[in-house]
């Protein structure tokens, strides 16, 4: 029996920003100023990992890649773009659809999928999961779906809002209520700690390379941080 990681809700609601989720002024505007936080981090895993040089343009080359809750393609597409041979994997088909009608346009060949991610066969060098295992049904269940897709010598990037009275403030109280982000996209009561999801990550077989906090500021703006109270990336590998 498969593991069901998708919450209909979740997926609908989502799905529903899938008109300008591209626009960097739209609903999705907050995921446009995270992903160049996203990628710096991400590019940094990558060349530590891989003792990749600094300066290449396709680091990826070479390298399968699967982006876990991908959207309509904000942090797929960059992956292509260094070179990986991406699969981008959603539960909403309206973003999946998106994503593929913004992919082509780029000239990208990208292979979109939707469904669950334990259904989904074969193993990837790196995997992308931003801002994803606090929508899903069972977070341990989730994460050992990621491990078992995940290559021996791979990598596992992942970030999620932390369990903390400053990112319910921010995420909830203020983004939220102002209109920046969507109502209703978080619940606090899913957010997870790196404590925790460092457990989490063990019990799938996996160690915790590293955390680096996404923190934000008036005058700064979203940026990578020791400040993990916000928001955190977290690699990790096999045990």
């Amino acid at each position: 029996m498969v593991e069901a990681s998708i919450v209909a809700e979740e997926a609908e609601r989502f799905g529903k920003l899938a008109g300008d989720w591209w626009d960097p002024d739209g609903a999705s505007a907050m995921l446009h100023k995270l992903n160049p936080v996203r990628l710096k981090y991400i590019r940094d895993q990558v060349d530590q990992r891989w003792q990749c040089d600094e300066c290449s343009l396709k680091p990826l080359d070479g390298k399968s890649a699967l982006d876990v809750g991908c959207g309509a393609g904000l942090l797929t597409e960059p992956l292509a773009r260094l070179g990986a041979k991406v699969t981008g994997l959603d539960a909403s088909p309206d973003l999946i659809a998106a994503a593929r009608q913004h992919g082509e346009a780029q000239g990208l060949a990208i292979d979109y999928r939707t469904g669950e991610l334990a259904e989904l066969a074969g193993q990837f060098d790196l995997i992308t999961c931003m801002e994803v295992i606090e929508h899903v049904a069972d977070p341990a269940a989730f994460v050992h779906a990621l491990a078992k897709r995940l290559a021996p010598n791979g990598l596992l990037v992942l970030s999620t809002p932390n369990a903390t009275g400053w990112s319910k403030l921010l995420m909830i109280t203020v983004a939220e209520g102002m209109g920046r982000i969507p109502k209703g996209t978080h619940d606090f009561d899913k957010f997870i700690a790196p404590e925790r999801m460092k457990v989490l990550l063990s019990e799938a077989g996996l160690k915790c390379l590293d955390v680096e906090g996404i923190a934000w500021s008036p005058t700064r703006g979203l940026r990578l941080s020791d400040d993990v109270r916000l928001n955190y990336l977290i690699s990790a590998v096999r045990a």
